[in-house]
């Protein structure tokens, strides 16, 4: 079915049921960023392939709503269909909803199913369109109705990911979460968002591509805890293991029925950002207390196991990339054809050499000269780029270690380039130092440092329309909150706390041109202290040389010029005792200081 019957073939059911318009995000019952197969219903109707945007569809116009980093990957992707693409302002805010308001007559019904939808996005739903007197039903599932071979819900096993690595055992995860109840007045706290479980549990799982994470929902009391999940894929070993812990194993939808059955006496304690609609209303009689995630803010500061892990498994990833860029060196050398494509492959195949390698954290970005400007590309064989002896690489890539999360941007000439270039590669890397040289007060929040990136390009009349910064998990999301480096709200108004791991990416993009960014990942770690309280900086912790032929260095301060050479000694350093001897050598010519 194309997608102009599937649009048709759904039009059918809201007809059926009185709806004037249907909204189809991209998420799932948990809120996720990535989502298994069974739940990429906006993929299916629409062909675009974004993890964020929202599909929109009425008796006479489909649209989809997305944001800069997705705009010219939409273009393509929705063209020749009737769907037409709604470009998202910086603010992000509902923008398809005040697009009802205007279009729809008053009292018409807008759908939804109300699992896909948290509470506090139902509650600005609701609010923007009762201001133009229409109505919301979110009890509408239509994708089980129209999706005759939609995929089941994943069933692989769950795995447990050892203490030695977590720094904390389940036991004292726990007690952590129980105690910060109490301080909320709850006995009762689920859990929906799915990095969040298997955070608190110490499991994992290979539901969804790229994060390891399963399908489920917990609840936890101060007598014992409960999990929801696919039984069948848990070893006789592990639940039994998971019993002495404490934690009863129950089916997946028999959260529908435990939440219903909860006394009157109950104090549920909810995250509105990450539990749906449509699991709020099957609490019956407990008392809800709405809070932001006990969990979400605990993972977020890594603890000096994982710290120490996550350092290793930059040594790793450095390892990975060390090869692929020699290897590529190799192949243009002798004029041997290479596409983007086949570069991710030979990069997930070097990464797959390292220790306790799981996967990708997210298909790899290879996007050379005008693809490198689609900010969320991802090349597939047949119709990505050949990659030539000039002009610009972006390499975006990330890799799934027992041992941490890893997200690296590099821009890399592959040739002669331009001024333009060397010019607007050197903003963006003194965006990028601006970040890692900064100390700040402790409490500063991320869009406070936001702007540090963006100052050189905005001198030049330049910009890029994503974050500078996102939280990055301990083998779990690429994604994560709370903390963002960002003017956007929500995440970007969160203080930085020691221990946060987080991107500094700033980028600038030309379309049909180039797209260059530069990404490492920092911790948030203590500065001093002074009679003006206590300060924190950026420990950058990836470890890969950024091209330096690409620099104007008259343009970089002394300050500047002596980070980069000691971050290059540290690269080396670090990375010379895994390496072969012509390895190293060659690393050593990326490494070079320059001059002061």
């Amino acid at each position: 079915m194309n997608i102009s019957a599937k649009i048709a073939t759904l039009r059918v059911a809201m007809k059926a049921r009185n709806l004037a318009a249907y909204l189809i995000p991209s998420g799932d019952p948990h809120q996720s960023e990535y989502v298994a197969p069974h739940w990429e219903t906006r993929k299916w109707l629409s062909g675009f392939t974004g993890s964020a945007g929202v599909l929109v569809v009425t008796m006479d116009h489909a649209g989809l709503w997305t944001d800069s980093r997705y705009f010219i990957q939409a273009e393509q992707q929705l063209s020749g269909t009737s769907i037409k693409l709604h470009r998202l302002g910086p603010a992000r805010g509902p923008e398809h909803i005040e697009w009802l308001g205007e279009h729809l007559p008053e009292g018409s019904i807008v759908g939804m199913d109300g699992m896909l939808c948290s509470l506090n996005q139902n509650r600005n739903i609701v609010k923007v369109l009762h201001r133009h007197g229409l109505e919301f039903e979110n009890n509408h599932d239509l994708a089980d109705e129209i999706w005759a071979d939609r995929p089941p819900i994943p069933t692989a096993d769950i795995f447990e990911l050892s203490p030695s690595f977590a720094g904390l055992d389940r036991s004292q995860k726990f007690a952590k979460i129980r105690k910060a109840m109490t301080t909320e007045g709850a006995d009762h706290y689920l859990l929906a968002a799915l990095d969040e479980i298997a955070w608190a549990f110490n499991l994992r799982g290979r539901d969804v591509e790229f994060n390891p994470v399963f399908i489920a929902y917990a609840v936890i009391a101060m007598d014992k805890v409960f999990l929801f999940t696919d039984v069948k894929k848990i070893s006789q070993s592990l639940k039994e293991r998971l019993n002495e812990d404490g934690i009863i194993l129950q089916d997946y939808a028999k959260i529908n029925d435990f939440l219903a059955t909860l006394p009157a006496t109950a104090n549920l304690l909810i995250d509105k950002s990450t539990t749906s609609i449509g699991l709020h209303q099957k609490i019956e009689n407990a008392n809800i207390i709405a809070s932001s995630s006990i969990v979400r803010d605990l993972k977020g500061r890594k603890n000096e196991t994982e710290i120490k892990h996550i350092r290793q498994a930059m040594r790793y990833d450095g390892v990975a990339l060390t090869r692929l860029y020699r290897w590529l060196a190799e192949k243009l050398t002798t004029n041997t054809p290479v596409t983007e494509a086949e570069l991710a492959d030979q990069l997930a195949a070097f990464r797959s050499e390292q220790p306790g390698y799981y996967g990708e954290s997210f298909p790899a970005i290879v996007g050379y000269q005008a693809n490198g400007a689609i900010v969320h590309y991802r090349p597939e064989h047949g119709q990505s780029a050949t990659i030539q002896p000039s002009g610009l690489l972006l390499l975006d890539s990330g890799g799934q270690y027992e041992s941490g999360t890893t997200d690296i941007t590099r821009t890399t000439a592959l040739g002669p380039v331009t001024e333009d270039q060397r010019l607007h590669y050197t903003l963006v890397l003194k965006g990028h130092l601006g970040i890692a040289l900064l100390h700040y007060p402790a409490g500063t929040k991320g869009y406070q440092i936001d702007t540090l990136a963006r100052q050189d390009l905005w001198k030049a009349h330049l910009d890029y329309g994503h974050g500078t910064g996102h939280g990055v998990g301990f083998f779990l999301n690429v994604h994560e909150g709370p903390q963002s480096i960002s003017s956007a709200a929500g995440r970007g108004s969160v203080p930085l706390e020691i221990g946060m791991l987080t991107s500094n990416e700033p980028g600038f993009y030309l379309p049909d041109a180039y797209g260059i960014r530069i990404e490492n990942l920092v911790l948030t770690a203590p500065a001093g202290e002074s009679a003006f309280g206590s300060f924190l900086k950026f420990d950058t912790v990836t470890l890969f040389p950024i091209d330096l032929s690409l620099v104007k260095k008259e343009l970089l301060t002394e300050a500047e010029i002596t980070w980069l050479n000691g971050y290059h000694r540290r690269v080396l350093e670090e990375l010379s005792p895994l390496l072969k001897p012509e390895e190293v050598r060659w690393l050593k010519t990326k490494c070079e200081p320059l001059a002061v």
